[in-house]
């Protein structure tokens, strides 16, 4: 490569990329954006991963970050493709996943006359991402990249925008050899506070944690906080391996239609400590929690998050692991005499597999109870949005860190572009895509990004011809359904056409062998599962669901 070429912006940018850490970057190419997309495909330390569809690549990019800690880059070019790019940075949004979005634009002289594919990328990002912003000078390209970089994984990790006008990027610039990324900084809590909130602990009766994504990575100080003082532990929306399942001390997972009786020991707790949690919408089943009787600690790293969604009586601004040591250390011997047997047996008894309720197809619980049977504990699930998510959610037990792929968002299409990622992330995973037919015919294509990379991933589809959650909704509000079905697609005929292998299984004795066959598969395969379509729910059959029309 001419040297002149490596001195271009968009090479030098790409550069300060692999020295902070970036290895991946997701993308449908573009004209918009060449000298990183050669950089890239170039560059010994960062992998050019093309997919299928903008929002199959910035799913990628979310999982990979999840996963990571690290953020990965989405790539699109101008107007159309960032507007399929902008699901999956809305979930990383929401999830707090930290992303770097690189976004083609037109050329510079052109801004502002509604040029070809143009869109204010500034204005369209800026609702969805920590920060936004368009490069309008090549020499100060690397700095705007090393301050996304930075503002993506500080504080309440999110995605950061760059918009990139296409005649930047070619600019000859000088490598900016300082320009680098330092790690974030990981706050200690104050030692008033630790006093303090040991004080509560001490005092309260019936403590119980609330652990969101940002208690992920301090998993094992989280374990021996909640040991060392006797409390229970729910996971909110879907982080359910922020703690082992099957640890006594855990309670469950404040989901979409979590069981009353999960929520029983959550009702009568008196101190509830927020851990690296937003208090989302669903994590507080409508914001139905922490109630106003009940005392609220909250811990997060982003001072911004604390006390945004109900009062803190404490607020503790600090790195998760950092606090819940300390706490820890703090913790009277023995450890106060608490019981959660009851708690955690209600979890346990909630999540066994219950008997076939099945006359037509399988019943999605039985999916999971011979997937549980089959697969690995550490098994890797990247779950889509729907309805069969639920029995997953219900019935599968997170007793390993790193096993829980799943957007809080509620964005269809992310199973199979997540498992993607995650597999190239971690190849000697055994990672499985779950999906309804909705959402795999989505996204589903990117099984081919699976076949060309070489990420052998498996996809259990949970086919029941239609958009399950809609179709209940309706059926509860108005008694009937509309708009909600979806074909007889031989799915296992179409991943055969993207160079997987694929089986439709329709008796629930063969599910068990297919799955076996698939876990000793070296390529990606694909299970059409043909599940009943009047079971709704764990709880529910939309047969048994009336409503009142309007």
């Amino acid at each position: 490569m001419a040297d002149s070429t490596k001195n271009k912006a968009g090479y030098v940018a790409t550069e300060v990329l692999a020295r902070a850490g970036v290895r991946r970057l997701y993308t449908v190419p573009g004209e918009s954006f060449l000298e990183i997309l050669d950089a890239a495909e170039e560059h010994p330390e960062l992998s050019l991963i093309s997919t299928r569809h903008e929002s199959g690549a910035a799913f990628m990019a979310e999982a990979d970050g999840k996963l990571t800690g690290r953020p990965a880059v989405a790539m699109a070019t101008r107007g159309v493709g960032a507007s399929n790019l902008s699901i999956g940075v809305h979930t990383a949004r929401q999830d707090s996943t930290p992303m770097l979005v690189l976004l083609g634009q037109v050329e510079t002289d052109f801004l502002g006359r509604e040029a070809f594919q143009e869109v204010d990328l500034d204005a369209f990002y800026a609702p969805i991402t920590k920060w936004v912003a368009t490069v309008h000078r090549a020499d100060r390209l690397t700095e705007y990249v090393a301050r996304g970089l930075r503002i993506a994984t500080s504080g309440r990790p999110g995605p950061v925008m760059l918009a990139l006008p296409a005649d930047v990027l070619g600019e000859v610039v000088q490598d900016d050899t300082e320009a680098y990324v330092p790690p974030p900084p990981r706050c200690a809590p104050a030692p008033e506070d630790v006093r303090a909130v040991a004080g509560r602990l001490a005092a309260a009766r019936r403590p119980v944690v609330i652990a969101g994504g940002g208690a992920q990575s301090a998993r094992e100080a989280l374990i021996s906080f909640a040991e060392a003082w006797s409390i229970g532990v729910y996971a909110a929306f879907r982080r359910q391996d922020v703690f082992p399942n099957e640890h006594p001390n855990y309670l469950g997972h404040l989901t979409l239609g979590t069981p009353p009786e999960t929520l029983k020991t959550l009702e009568t707790a008196d101190l509830i400590l927020v851990v690296g949690c937003r208090l989302s919408e669903v994590t507080t089943q409508s914001y139905s929690f922490p109630r106003g009787d009940q005392a609220v600690i909250q811990i997060d790293i982003d001072p911004g998050e604390v006390g945004a969604v109900v009062p803190s009586e404490i607020g503790m601004v600090s790195d998760a692991a950092k606090a819940l040591a300390a706490l820890a250390g703090q913790a009277p011997s023995p450890p106060p005499a608490r019981d959660w047997a009851e708690g955690h047996r209600t979890y346990l008894d909630s999540s066994v597999i219950p008997p076939d309720r099945a006359r037509e197809g399988i019943d999605p619980a039985r999916v999971v109870g011979v997937m549980r049977e089959a697969l690995p504990e550490d098994a890797l699930l990247a779950n889509d949005a729907g309805n069969f998510s639920i029995f997953i959610h219900r019935y599968w037990r997170y007793n390993h860190a790193g096993t829980q792929l799943a957007s809080t968002n509620g964005a269809m299409g992310y199973g199979v572009p997540a498992a993607v990622a995650a597999k190239l992330v971690a190849p000697d995973r055994t990672v499985v895509a779950c999906c309804g037919d909705g959402g795999f015919l989505m996204t589903g294509h990117e099984v081919e990004t699976a076949v060309r990379y070489g990420a052998a991933i498996i996809v259990v589809v949970f086919r029941n011809r239609m958009h399950g959650t809609i179709a209940m909704h309706q059926k509860r509000a108005h008694g009937r359904t509309a708009g909600i079905e979806i074909g007889e697609v031989d799915l296992a005929g179409y991943a055969r056409s993207l160079g997987a292998e694929g089986h439709t299984v329709r008796d629930p004795d063969k599910l068990a062998p297919a799955l076996e066959a698939a876990l000793a598969s070296d390529t990606v395969t694909l299970l059409d599962v043909v599940t009943d379509p009047d079971i709704i729910s764990p709880s529910t059959k939309l047969s048994e669901i009336s409503g009142e029309s309007p």
